[in-house]
């Protein structure tokens, strides 16, 4: 007859320390622990609790400018690093983690509209209302962990003039071109101080402009007359068309992309600008979102499945005024909004409410944001001229975590999302 024992390595359970927790040996026996239910649930209630509770998403303003703050750009070559630019004309650099300016880029004599860093994080490319583009040499990331930044001032590599404004650029996800948005939308070359292709649809102004991160040929603009189109830089004419205003392509999903529907134009006289009012469309593979949010009226977000218009897949409520800009998480599961209403909005991609509001007393309408490269932040740029930091799970434990730290949230998270669905854990997170 063989018999089986349980042998235990000493290493297991013998502590190296005096004062470390001993540890215990369980039984996950449900016959043994009938209560288990009930215990899970009560610890679910209490995790649902305990992240209102030390829900603080606030971590600090980044002061610097001095008029609003009207587009940003992220570092693809540093975590930390995120690019800003205002209606004055002044671009900065700023360390994340030191919430400081790391260098300044002096050049452009109007608002700058759109701001973009090449793939490899060396070249900015900015523009503005000042019919210039300009390339810029972004200082090391090495510059930024230290205090001495006398040798990483910003050096000015081209300057293209052209005879219209520009409202926005973006640059290819792989490759040395990039796009600007004017009276039409023009491709640039590093290298060549003329554009190498042109595209126009109608005559109004082409306001936004996206690279898709998949397919570096195509691209995504959008019009003044709510147009949007798809174009290919191999093909002389535009792939296909449909009513919207800015984009943002999902990054994990290259087929899905977001954008701002124009269905009513209200003026708003801000400083001789006329602001409109944006509003939000999200496509997927076999569905797209179309959301908008109206200053007058009910303020939803419909989505809509494409094989089915006649009614609304799903309704996304919370926003109660145009929306400004919009920012996809790396991952791709969730989508960060900025409105007119001073609110910076949270959404999952498919979910019905927003997950998240943010909102200060003292910031104003909010007209750019932005997920940080790893997805922990959100970045907003407002019309009082701050750049805000914000955590995208406001009650994330910040600093060094202890081992069984990071153990412990993840156990209490797990529970949550198992009971959400019973009344009073659905009741408190809400």
């Amino acid at each position: 007859m063989k018999v089986k024992v349980i042998s235990r390595s000493t290493d297991e359970f013998t502590r190296e320390r005096s004062n470390d927790l001993q540890r215990v040996f369980r039984n996950f026996d449900p016959s043994l622990r009938t209560q288990e239910k009930a215990v899970e649930y009560v610890r679910a209630l209490n995790a649902a609790k305990m992240d209102k509770i030390f829900a603080r998403p606030f971590v600090g303003a980044m002061d610097g400018h001095i008029d609003s703050v009207s587009c940003m750009a992220k570092n693809p070559n540093h975590l930390k690093g995120i690019f800003s630019g205002s209606m004055d004309g002044d671009i900065r650099l700023w360390d994340i983690a030191s919430r400081r300016t790391i260098c300044q880029f002096p050049g452009h004599q109007g608002a700058v509209r759109g701001l973009t860093a090449s793939t490899d994080g060396r070249i900015l490319v900015s523009c503005g209302t000042d019919c210039t583009v300009r390339l810029w040499n972004v200082p090391l990331a090495t510059g930024m962990e230290s205090d001495d930044l006398s040798d990483n001032s910003a050096k000015q590599l081209a300057v293209y003039v052209w005879k219209n404004a520009f409202w926005a650029v973006d640059h290819q996800c792989d490759g040395n071109l990039f796009a600007t948005a004017g009276a039409q939308v023009e491709i640039w070359d590093h290298n060549r101080s003329q554009p190498v292709n042109s595209f126009e649809w109608g005559k109004d102004t082409v306001i936004s402009v996206r690279f898709n991160p998949g397919e570096p040929n195509v691209l995504a603009i959008s019009a003044s007359d709510r147009s949007i189109a798809i174009y290919d830089l191999r093909m002389s004419s535009p792939t296909t068309k449909t009513k919207t205003n800015s984009i943002s392509w999902n990054p994990m999903e290259p087929m899905n992309f977001t954008a701002f529907l124009l269905l009513e134009i209200l003026d708003y006289v801000w400083w001789g600008l006329t602001v409109l009012l944006l509003h939000d469309i999200v496509i997927g593979c076999s569905a797209f979102l179309l959301a908008f949010w109206h200053a007058n009226e009910d303020c939803n977000c419909y989505s809509y499945d494409a094989r089915k218009l006649d009614e609304a897949k799903c309704v996304h409520k919370d926003h109660v005024s145009a929306v400004m800009d919009i920012d996809y998480s790396p991952t791709g599961r969730e989508f960060v909004t900025g409105s007119y209403d001073r609110t910076i909005t949270i959404f999952q991609y498919n979910g019905g409410h927003s997950r998240e509001i943010y909102h200060t007393k003292r910031m104003q309408r909010v007209f750019c944001v932005k997920f940080s490269c790893d997805g922990s932040y959100v970045i907003s740029g407002s019309d009082d001229t701050n750049l805000r930091l914000w955590k995208a799970n406001a009650s994330e434990q910040l600093g060094v975590l202890l081992p069984r730290e990071p153990k412990n949230h993840e156990y209490r998270e797990a529970v949550k999302n198992h009971y959400k669905h019973l009344p009073e854990v659905k009741r408190i997170v809400r």
